[in-house]
């Protein structure tokens, strides 16, 4: 796939979400139908379904389920598992794996088609509009089942988990993570160092000073046991989902959205399942840490206790990953707006939620004894050069065509300015939607996640999870048929695009396209075993839609 393509099914995510959202937060007026607290009053996450719709979670719930089990048994040999100490090494049976990468690979993209399936079948049974929903409980269920065999397998799709391990043991050692590299400060022949990439091994740390130091009782506890140490910095991964799926129905429930439909876009998602929980990124944590202060400073446009604890979540967020400091600027907004709309609502809400904020991060700065570094590391992940990101693709093009008409190759520089151009240009969309927020043509939680969508379309690097920046909140806010057709193709064509290995095969061309050819074979059997029992997939992309283009008439 081109990076245009998946450009575009990325800019279809964020096209779509202002005009799905009908409700705005009125929290001086509360609406029974859609009610600003989710404590009372709400409506059901779900009616239940009817015998044959049963059958059908029943098949889809099972289908997944299987899946997952086949990622996890692929991912013994076609994983990111450990260079060194590798615990399936040469044990029966599960060490065949590891001596037959390609057909572990083909395991396990069976298993991640199959999961992607199950996904959309399971959307057709959740989509708003419809006349039964799943409740919570069985999506809950679902839910487990689908992740359980992920918790205990072996990492794919990413090795980033070797380097939060490694920069946590030089935070535990008293080395500056923003200053060296894992391999310049614990040498190039280290355990924790010998499973990151060339590439990281030699720059620092661009996470903030909160999830480094969440990092230490994980160095104290596993020490050089790498697999240990992954399964607890998957019990971090595992943290922030649980903090998403408490946060996520409660901020539906406030404008209105169906709580089920959020958790199946913003939780079961198959980027979750692989990049979050499989890959251990700790984007988990930052979402988690955002969407929980946000429940929190939304509540009210009073001044109260919530509006301090979220405020100061949101900053610990920003303190594991920076883009989640966004959030707070549209909790200002909307505070303003509702303190009466004037500009000096809106200064004095800037100074109350700033000063919050500015604390939390100083403490959090000086208390964990990190200091602010990470402010100059925040640009090392730039030095990727992503076929994904728009404006990355443009620079490379143009120096290309400068070095074929003879100009000289002027990549670098040309390359530099495209990225400039781009966060400015993320930057005015932002700037964009405040004001929109400020006016009350669009409720935060929207905008924040358009906001988010912006920074991620427009920046210099994109991974196929950074695409949940904005689908999680926008889960949440817009259901328009236009947003959830966009969203769910592009979540499950991305979720196929990275090879479960994390490596590009660039001198194995052959690999990827034998694992997936024997995949698409293997996956035929199982496709028998439930024809006719499932949902149908475009169930699953355009139920609800008649529903809202009749409310909209």
């Amino acid at each position: 796939m081109g990076a245009g393509a998946c450009t575009a099914t990325l800019r279809g995510v964020v096209a779509g979400k202002v005009r799905g959202v009908g409700a705005r937060f009125r929290a001086p007026r509360p609406d029974p139908e859609a009610p600003v607290s989710g404590r009372s009053g709400a409506r059901p996450d779900g009616t239940g379904l009817d015998p044959v719709e049963t059958r059908q979670l029943d098949t889809v719930r099972r289908f997944g389920t299987a899946g997952s089990l086949l990622m996890g048994l692929g991912s013994l040999g076609a994983g990111t598992a450990p260079v060194l100490d590798n615990p399936v090494v040469g044990r029966p049976v599960l060490g065949l794996f590891t001596r037959m990468p390609t057909a572990s690979l083909a395991v396990a993209y069976t298993g991640i088609a199959m999961v992607v399936l199950a996904w959309l079948w399971l959307g057709a049974l959740v989509a708003p509009g419809r006349t039964r929903l799943i409740t919570r409980a069985q999506l809950d269920r679902t839910m487990l089942l689908w992740v359980a065999p992920l918790l205990v397998a072996p990492p794919m799709f990413s090795r980033d988990v070797y380097s939060y391990l490694a920069q946590s043991a030089m935070v535990n050692r008293g080395l500056d993570p923003y200053v060296l590299g894992p391999a310049d400060a614990l040498g190039v022949d280290h355990p924790l160092v010998r499973g990151i990439p060339t590439i990281w091994r030699h720059t620092p740390a661009p996470y903030g000073p909160l999830f480094l130091t969440l990092g230490r009782p994980i160095d104290w506890i596993a020490g050089n046991d790498v697999v240990l140490g992954t399964l607890l910095h998957r019990s971090l991964a595992v943290a922030g989902l649980v903090m998403t799926v408490w946060a996520l129905p409660r901020l539906a429930r406030r404008v209105g959205a169906s709580p089920v439909f959020a958790l199946w876009l913003g939780v079961a998602n198959p980027l979750v399942l692989f990049h979050l929980v499989s890959g251990v990124h700790n984007e988990a944590l930052m979402m988690g840490l955002m969407l929980l202060g946000l429940e929190l400073a939304l509540r009210g446009p009073a001044m109260e206790p919530a509006l301090i604890g979220g405020t100061a979540l949101i900053a610990a967020a920003a303190q594991v990953k920076v883009p989640a400091v966004l959030a707070l600027g549209f909790v200002v907004v909307w505070r303003a707006r509702h303190r009466g709309g004037r500009l000096r609502d809106l200064g004095w809400t800037a100074a109350a939620i700033g000063g919050i904020a500015l604390v939390t991060t100083v403490a959090i700065g000086l208390g964990t004894g990190l200091g602010f570094g990470w402010i100059g590391a925040l640009g090392t992940p730039n030095v990727v050069r992503s076929w994904m990101s728009v404006v990355t693709e443009l620079g490379l093009l143009a120096g290309l065509i400068s070095s074929v008409l003879g100009l000289g190759d002027h990549t670098t520089s040309v390359l530099a300015l495209t990225r400039a151009i781009g966060l400015a240009t993320a930057g005015g969309v932002c700037l964009l939607l405040l004001w929109r927020c400020w006016r009350g043509r669009v409720e935060p939680l929207a905008a924040l996640g358009a906001a988010l969508g912006a920074v991620v379309l427009l920046g210099p690097v994109v991974h196929p999870w950074y695409l949940l920046w904005a689908v999680i909140p926008l889960a949440a806010s817009a259901t328009h048929p236009a947003f959830r057709l966009s969203a769910t193709t592009a979540s499950a064509v991305l979720a196929l695009v990275v090879a479960p290995t994390g490596s590009d095969f660039l001198f194995r061309a052959w690999v990827v396209p034998s694992a997936i050819a024997a995949a698409a074979v293997s996956l035929i059997v199982p496709l028998l075993l439930v024809r006719g029992r499932t949902p149908s997939l475009s169930a699953a992309l355009w139920a609800g839609a008649p529903a809202h283009r009749a409310r909209a008439l």
